[in-house]
């Protein structure tokens, strides 16, 4: 059973909203950073926005501006609203989570979901 499931990808046109979310099933208070990565074809995955526990944020540069991350301790969740979306950012989002739990660091990963934008 994975702890990270993503949902909300899919086919988007030039200029569309998109909002992806995270369904965690970790302990939430737990967790110390969660994020949104995502990797193109041929390319490294790379970091979109992340949000710590304390709910400072951080964005990619070519993210500012046109996403926020958010997450909602009541229901588990983490979003990413990405507004503008561009080609160039299609590629496969995952959600990430890092755990600080017993003095040790645990790193857990959705399996993926896929965002396309094209017309």
């Amino acid at each position: 059973q994975r702890q990270l499931v993503e949902s909300g990808g899919g086919l988007v046109q030039p200029g569309e909203s998109l909002r992806l979310s995270c369904a965690i099933s970790i302990s939430f208070y737990s967790i110390n950073t969660m994020g949104w990565y995502r990797q193109a074809p041929g390319k490294e995955r790379e970091l979109v926005a992340s949000i710590m526990s304390g709910g400072n944020t951080n964005y990619a540069d070519s993210m500012k501006g046109r996403a926020t991350i958010s997450r909602d301790n009541a229901k588990n969740t983490m979003s990413l609203q990405i507004h503008s979306l561009k080609p160039e950012d299609t590629a496969v989002y995952y959600c990430h989570a890092e755990q600080l739990y017993a003095g040790y660091q645990y790193d857990y990963w959705g399996q993926g979901t896929q965002v396309t934008v094209a017309s």
